[in-house]
């Protein structure tokens, strides 16, 4: 990860970390950079979430993108899969997403897609850190990005005929009518809030909706795939079939079946395997998961006869799996999910649509679909460690590690992760109960202390 741009591009408090500053030049930069690159106008897509601030970080890089040069198309607000969508099918140079997805609405970020519509490379974000500190001598320029003027100056362009393009996308995608389901729909106050119903209504559900009345302030406060327990219990209430939870961005996706049970990243990943398979189009008989998929999850897998691969957390490094191994379905247990026949990125209507397909196509319950995965009980502690190195070199740290896993053997799993941000050594434990896994997060802990390592 670099100085300001992490494994999901440049987030931060809103004019604190992250200022209409970072926004103009990122906006300068990348306008000047593609332009020169392709030796014509650069022309660059932008989205937005419901965030105050937003609008704000939007109008600062559009600034930016047409004092260089550029020409800016504005999606407006719209969801991160949708600008990938729109980058990649209307040959756009870039794509930039104003979102701090699951974040409170004081936080705000900047992604940047490339025009393949996928995450943007390392290089590019490198050239963009040494512009935002002043490092121009690195980048060949004498002085700072030369100022568009006269005709040169770029245009701005009301887009939102590619974000209703990709709401016929999405439509396009189903092969049965909705008609006489009832879906629950949990917006997240957030990108979704318009999209997700349009859809869900174009295809004939009885659709309940929740959250959907963003104000700029209350975008996943208690409400979307973070604070799913409202979902859960308006699908009770409501006797819906199915219920939908999405993020700020609508990137991600969690589900709740008809009992009100949340079915999770995991389950979905099951789900698509499982149906994939059966129609024999899994590509390698393989799903890419993280190291934080559930061992209940792993188990169902293997029972069905299908195989997976562990990237490190992050949907970044689930599709670089999918990409390098040709795999076709990938995800998080947070509900990123990737479904490459269709898609660059996770895309929470997406997945929502593909899961009602699946209730359809199997006449099942979402319930009955992932009934044999089992999830076990996970204990999750943080701990605050002087080194983070030491703790991954230190012997018998990992000797207790190992025993620990060894004495669990199939019942269970441990995991000693690293923080990527801050001097924390994440220690994770599932077994077949909650106290068995209590018990071995404290062994591995313990083991940290008595080494003067935390």
């Amino acid at each position: 990860m670099g100085k300001y741009f992490g494994t999901d591009g440049f987030r931060g408090e809103a004019n604190v970390n992250l200022t209409s500053e970072h926004a103009y030049k990122i906006g300068k930069f990348i306008g000047w950079y593609y332009g020169a690159r392709q030796g014509r106008k650069a022309r660059i897509v932008i989205g937005k979430d419901t965030r105050r601030s937003s609008y704000m970080f939007e109008y600062a890089i559009v600034a930016g993108l047409t004092s260089a040069g550029a020409d800016a198309y504005m999606l407006h607000v719209t969801t991160t899969p949708s600008v990938a969508y729109v980058t990649r099918v209307d040959s756009f140079d870039c794509g930039v997403m104003i979102s701090a997805s699951h974040n409170p609405f004081s936080d705000n970020g900047i992604k940047l897609i490339n025009g393949r519509g996928e995450k943007m490379d390392d290089e590019t974000t490198d050239a963009i850190e040494r512009y935002l500190d002043g490092n121009l001598a690195s980048l060949g320029l004498e002085g700072d990005v030369p100022a568009a003027t006269g005709e040169a100056l770029g245009e701005i362009v009301d887009y939102v005929s590619g974000r209703n393009r990709y709401v016929g996308y999405l439509i396009s995608l189903a092969s049965h009518s909705y008609k006489n389901m009832r879906v629950g729909l949990d917006c997240a106050n957030g990108s979704a809030w318009n999209i997700a119903r349009t859809v869900f209504e174009a295809l004939g559900a009885k659709t309940f909706v929740i959250n959907a009345e963003p104000d700029g302030v209350n975008i996943n406060r208690n409400a979307g795939s973070t604070h799913i327990e409202g979902l859960r219990r308006f699908v009770r209430e409501n006797h819906l079939d199915v219920g939908f939870a999405y993020d700020g961005d609508a990137d991600r996706c969690l589900a709740v079946d008809e009992n009100g049970d949340v079915v999770d990243g995991d389950k979905i990943i099951y789900i698509f395997g499982k149906q994939l398979r059966r129609e024999g189009k899994l590509s390698g008989n393989k799903v890419v998961t993280t190291v934080m998929s559930n061992f209940g999850l792993y188990k169902a897998l293997d029972e069905a006869g299908i195989g997976y691969e562990k990237t490190a957390v992050g949907d970044r490094f689930v599709y670089e799996n999918m990409v390098q191994n040709g795999y076709c379905v990938g995800g998080e247990q947070s509900g990123h999910i990737i479904l490459s026949k269709y898609a660059t990125t996770g895309d929470g209507i997406l997945t929502s649509i593909e899961l009602m397909e699946a209730m359809l196509d199997s006449k099942q319950t979402l319930s009955r679909l992932c009934a044999e995965v089992t999830t076990y009980p996970q204990v999750l502690k943080n701990v605050r460690v002087t080194d983070k190195a030491a703790v991954r070199e230190n012997a018998h740290v990992q000797q207790v590690v190992r025993e620990v896993g060894e004495r669990l053997g199939n019942t269970g799993r441990v995991l000693l992760r690293e923080s990527g941000t801050e001097p924390v050594i994440r220690v994770m434990a599932e077994a077949e109960d909650e106290r068995t896994a209590e018990s071995c997060v404290d062994e591995m802990i313990a083991a940290m202390r008595d080494e003067g390592l935390c």
